[in-house]
């Protein structure tokens, strides 16, 4: 297959250009990633719709990848408990060398396509779960393994690529493939790919956490109030919900621990 994520960068001579060419240039390319997103939103709309299935038969949703494509998975996971108050283990990012590297490159790791599977085996993972491989190159074998083995056991997969017609996007169920072009730096996929990554990524589990009612309006009603930025949005919530002043809306917080539950027990009593 041909790789357009290892094509030669558009521009050249990188090291002679001035501070400001090389920003407005980098700049000038990542312009291109929101609409290649774009381009594969019905397949994204796809994807989230059978993530969403799962989750609200009491699945979980498992991303795996290797180096930057695993590290968003791993971002995207973490912040799912704090932002939408679900439990830690719901949604659980997978690299490939282990946790060890998210700081540090394990070298050849990506390469064992025996290893992404034992690493969801780990999990105990079952058929009522999803597996979201995510790998620019969409030939990383860590995770064309790994969703080759949930195939045969019967368990739902997604991909998200930066080629068009990889390995990876054929092993998986509902594949998303956003082709961004060639990277400013020849194959640095950490730039364009990794950006579209990000916001496919950001886009799945939004959507799937407000399909799960998660979000309230347009708000993090069941946020972790785990330091005082969010401890005052959780008071301003609650005082926007009920028009009650700010002593009184803290007061129902502190004792409620959630701006869902202090906002429905103030509702429920009047």
């Amino acid at each position: 297959m041909k790789k357009t994520t290892e094509s030669d960068s558009l521009y050249n001579h990188l090291e002679e250009l001035s501070t400001l060419e090389l920003l407005r240039n980098i700049n000038k390319e990542d312009q291109r990633v929101p609409f290649a997103v774009e381009k594969a939103i019905p397949a994204i709309e796809q994807l989230t719709e059978a993530v969403t299935a799962k989750m609200k038969e009491g699945g979980r949703l498992f991303y795996i990848g290797a180096g930057t494509s695993g590290r968003l998975g791993i971002v995207d996971a973490s912040e799912c408990p704090p932002t939408f108050g679900v439990p830690q283990g719901l949604v659980i990012g997978l690299i490939a060398g282990g946790d060890s590297a998210i700081r540090k490159a394990v070298e050849f790791a990506e390469d064992d396509e025996q290893q992404g599977w034992k690493d969801l085996l780990a999990h105990e993972i079952t058929s009522q779960d999803f597996v979201i491989g995510i790998a620019a190159s969409g030939t990383t074998p860590y995770v064309i393994g790994a969703l080759k083995k949930c195939g045969e056991h019967h368990i739902s997969t997604g991909a998200i690529v930066c080629n068009a017609g990889s390995p990876v996007a054929a092993a998986a169920q509902f594949p998303v493939e956003v082709v961004v072009g060639p990277e400013f730096v020849t194959g640095s996929t950490r730039m364009k790919s990794g950006t579209a990554q990000k916001l496919v990524l950001n886009m799945i589990s939004t959507s799937v956490m407000i399909r799960l009612g998660r979000v309230k309006g347009n708000k993090m009603v069941d946020m972790q109030l785990s330091n005082n930025k969010l401890v005052d949005r959780g008071v301003k919530m609650i005082m926007q919900e009920t028009a009650l002043d700010e002593q009184r809306a803290t007061q129902l917080l502190e004792q409620y621990g959630s701006v869902r539950k202090a906002v429905e027990a103030y509702q429920n009593n009047q």
